[in-house]
């Protein structure tokens, strides 16, 4: 299907596509590649196709990548519309907390339990995970399974009335606080200095929770793409997205090391000798 400016949604075809059961509740998952598996969350609206891009980036690099639709149209390009109504139907789902004081998202015991059956049909020492904006802390919240070892939040922007705050409990704060002390947890991050969604703000509040186990990592504004999909220009109306719609496909470009840093953290957490190297084959 064709979209605005001469771009494609994505059809998908080089994934499998699956119905995974956790605990009574039934989502869509894409799959594709061998090795270790790494959980990658959409970002609002959806599974667009430079959420895929990034997917076919981290199966080529060795892992088996297993990406949950959580909300949107599978494949979409990012229209202001689509965009927003996504938005506002996610908001008021009892499966998300997008405002202060609401805890951690239901849907983190969903992703947890992915996690696991993952973890089991990979092997390997454990299991990536990536969240992308609307989904970004889930991939710090998700760590609070003890499969998943390489948690990677990008640019997180729950809660979206609060920039200062991160969305958790308490509970789930402590349960984090303690895999850093017992298990050497450490968590990537990633942000535009004058990204609105995302501020220095939160990632201090990241600092103050993890200590040294946080490592966040900040690009210049200048560096986002600068004609990303409608809904990024429109909507979210600053350098937002490091990995996917602002990201830029250039030899060099900060936001191409970007990407080449969080590969190399998958590699050095998911792929540690002494341990298997995965027995997903080519989903």
């Amino acid at each position: 299907m064709s979209a605005p400016n001469g771009r494609l949604d994505d059809a998908i075809t080089d994934f499998s596509r699956r119905l995974v059961h956790v605990d009574g509740v039934v989502k869509t998952v894409h799959a594709a590649g061998s090795g270790p598996a790494v959980v990658l969350m959409p970002e609002m609206p959806g599974i667009s196709p430079d959420v895929l891009r990034l997917a076919r980036w981290v199966r080529d690099a060795g892992f088996t990548v297993y990406v949950p639709s959580l909300f949107g149209v599978d494949g979409a390009y990012p229209t202001v519309e689509g965009g927003e109504e996504v938005v506002r139907r996610a908001c008021v789902s009892a499966e998300f907390r997008a405002f202060a004081g609401g805890g951690t998202s239901p849907v983190a015991a969903w992703l947890r339990g992915l996690a696991r059956q993952a973890h089991a049909e990979c092997g390997g020492p454990g299991v990536g995970a990536i969240g992308l904006c609307f989904t970004g802390n889930f991939a710090l919240t998700m760590a609070i399974e003890p499969a998943v070892i390489a948690p990677v939040v990008n640019h997180p922007s729950l809660p979206l009335d609060d920039p200062a705050g991160i969305e958790i409990s308490e509970e789930d704060s402590r349960a984090v606080q303690d895999r850093v002390a017992r298990d050497g947890l450490k968590i990537l991050a990633y942000r535009f200095d004058g990204d609105r969604w995302c501020t220095g703000q939160r990632f201090a509040a990241y600092q103050a929770l993890l200590g040294d186990a946080f490592d966040g990592r900040v690009l210049p504004d200048s560096s986002a793409n600068t004609n990303p999909p409608p809904f990024f220009r429109n909507v979210v109306e600053s350098p937002h997205s490091v990995v996917t719609a602002h990201l830029v496909d250039e030899d060099g470009h900060p936001t191409l090391k970007a990407r080449d840093e969080i590969l190399a953290f998958l590699t050095e957490r998911l792929s540690r000798s002494g341990h298997s190297e995965g027995n997903c084959q080519d989903l």
